[in-house]
């Protein structure tokens, strides 16, 4: 099993645009197992956007939330070392890739969520006016969605772009008002400080606005962990995360992930190493059982 995780991990670093994102989860604590002592760990998704053909997911199991993961997965201390354009949230262990060749985009919906907080709990006038230059942003997005990424870059360049330079020029007024130390001045610094990352998208069509692609690949796991609430130990936390990868990646291709998971162990033993990638979900057909 862990040699086509491990192909389906190569066929992501293929592709220049990636979302990256991570959830905490329970793990025993060893030599703590008859007590059931937890301590935090991660599982570490990464997956191809949903402008892409080709749709994959991997998850990966860690003990922490150390940006070394990350710079693992994709390969940055090797001659392999991937070159695209990662998306994500904030999280430092992410924009620390930047410096071994990585470029940044960041997630627009996270900056409109601190507006939407400051709306929602303090009925805050900053925030209901933020939001209307995200309502608009958003809207661009689904209207291009379905465009060729040169055409929605043109699109975004036409339309985009004017709606980012009044948000920034607006900003950049309300920090000058707003007392120090506040919500509303934590919410306008979180987007100006990543203001280049997170306005990525306008010059490339084929990079999201946002990383809520890879949250929604995530959700399962979320949900889940209140079923299994916790992993026994590191090794059991990697082998459900190369299963999870598996399954997850047969179901966003629209199979049915046990025929999937049945045929493929079935062929495994006798199918050629060289020839792993006919099993990967994007490219397994139902056909290939008979």
């Amino acid at each position: 099993m862990q040699p086509l995780v491990n192909a389906l991990a190569e066929e992501l670093r293929r592709h220049a645009v990636l979302h990256a994102d991570e959830t905490p989860v329970s793990m025993l604590k060893p030599k703590h197992l008859s007590d059931g002592k937890t301590h935090k760990a991660y599982i570490w998704s990464y997956c191809t956007t949903s402008f892409n053909a080709t749709k994959a997911v991997v998850f990966q199991f860690a003990e922490g939330r150390s940006g070394e993961n990350v710079q693992q997965f994709l390969q940055l201390d090797t001659p392999q070392a991937w070159q695209g354009t990662l998306v994500t949230d904030g999280f430092s262990g992410y924009t620390a890739t930047t410096t071994k060749g990585v470029t940044s985009a960041q997630c627009m919906a996270h900056a409109r969520r601190k507006f939407n907080d400051l709306w929602a709990n303090h009925r805050s006038e900053v925030g209901r006016q933020a939001l209307r230059y995200f309502q608009v942003l958003f809207r661009i997005e689904r209207e291009i969605e379905d465009l060729p990424g040169d055409e929605r870059r043109q699109m975004r360049q036409r339309k985009s772009r004017r709606v980012l330079a009044a948000l920034h020029r607006w900003l950049l007024r309300q920090r000058q008002l707003v007392p120090p130390g506040s919500a509303t001045m934590k919410a306008i610094d979180y987007s100006l400080k990543r203001w280049t990352q997170l306005t990525r998208f306008v010059q490339d069509g084929d990079v999201p606005i946002s990383n809520n692609w890879v949250e929604n690949q995530i959700r399962p796991i979320a949900i889940g962990r209140s079923n299994w609430l916790f992993a026994g130990s590191l090794r059991a936390g990697q082998r459900a995360a190369a299963i999870m990868s598996l399954l997850h990646s047969a179901r966003i291709n629209g199979h049915e992930p046990y025929a999937y998971i049945k045929n493929v162990l079935e062929r495994l033993p006798t199918h050629p190493a060289s020839r792993i990638d006919e099993l990967l979900p994007h490219r397994w057909t139902p056909a290939a059982s008979a």
